[in-house]
């Protein structure tokens, strides 16, 4: 979820949405693309779409 803010919300590049996440780039890239695939299937076939906070304070 934060992944997908980052580069889709804010327009921030992986490898800046990699910094903030503390994370390589490959694996904001591997992030992004299954995000982008759980969120199309949603849309393109009725599929529910949970959305979970894991960020804990």
């Amino acid at each position: 979820m934060i992944a997908i803010r980052l580069a889709d919300y804010e327009g921030l590049y992986q490898d800046e949405v990699a910094l903030q996440m503390n994370v390589s780039r490959q694996t904001v890239g591997r992030i992004i693309e299954s995000a982008h695939k759980k969120i199309a299937e949603a849309i393109l076939f009725g599929r529910a779409l949970r959305i979970v906070d894991t960020i804990e304070s």
